[in-house]
């Protein structure tokens, strides 16, 4: 499926940087800079990204990560500033198809690459220090826009100007921000995200975990009286 216009504006990469937070010694690669030419896919990581933290930033399931120009702009208007490509972090700068309305297990075909829908961002303390403001993670949190991580499934190539095909859709209507608003704001939706297939065994052990605390919590308020 082509959409038109839908294309890779920017790619961008980054390597950790040390810095200092809350007077403690602190690392992250969320410093990411547009890159020209042709950039490879391949692994868990564009050539030139890394991760500081390849437990909660990266892997399999957080090689690359998408955010669209739409969404940039939106931004833009609240914060009263021009945002560069990468400033989110993002790996991929999109314009013309929706990031947060992809379907987890989609696939794109991009330069070369063959990508797949995996899960949304979900924003931590670093995103306030790259904005330059504490509260920016509430902020994106309330605004329900986290774009997407991608897993390389066909290594290959990326760079800007690059179309984005979208060429499988799973059989379910799972979306990003469906899974994002369901992990913010709707937990009692966790049995939306245990049908998935395609949802990373990370996120089904988290459903499972909320599963099981709202049957404790049902059982408790169905319990007869206790003795005095």
């Amino acid at each position: 499926m082509t959409i038109p216009n839908a294309k890779v504006l920017s790619v961008n990469v980054g390597t950790p940087r040390e810095f200092e937070y809350k007077n403690r010694n602190a690392k992250s690669a969320i410093w990411k800079s547009p890159v020209t030419g042709r950039i490879a896919a391949r692994g868990v990581n564009l050539d030139g990204d890394d991760q500081a933290d390849r437990v909660a930033h990266g892997g399999y399931n957080k090689a690359v990560y998408a955010y669209a120009i739409e969404d940039i702009a939106w931004w833009e208007q609240q914060v009263g500033q021009t945002i560069h490509y990468g400033v989110f972090g993002e790996n991929v700068t999109t314009h013309g198809i929706s990031v947060n309305e992809a379907l987890v297990g989609e696939r794109w075909e991009v330069g070369t690459t063959i990508l797949e829908v995996s899960e949304p961002r979900i924003p931590c303390w670093r995103l306030g220090v790259r904005m330059e403001d504490k509260t920016f993670p509430r902020q994106f949190t309330q605004a329900l826009r986290p774009g997407s991580y991608l897993r390389i499934i066909v290594e290959g190539d990326i760079g800007a100007n690059d179309e984005i095909n979208v060429i499988a859709k799973p059989d379910h209507d799972l979306s990003v921000r469906d899974v994002f608003r369901i992990f913010t704001h709707n937990r009692e939706e966790f049995a939306r995200i245990l049908e998935v297939e395609q949802m990373s065994a990370d996120w089904k052990r988290w459903a499972t975990d909320e599963k099981q605390k709202i049957e404790k919590r049902l059982n408790k308020e169905v319990a007869g009286p206790g003795c005095c």
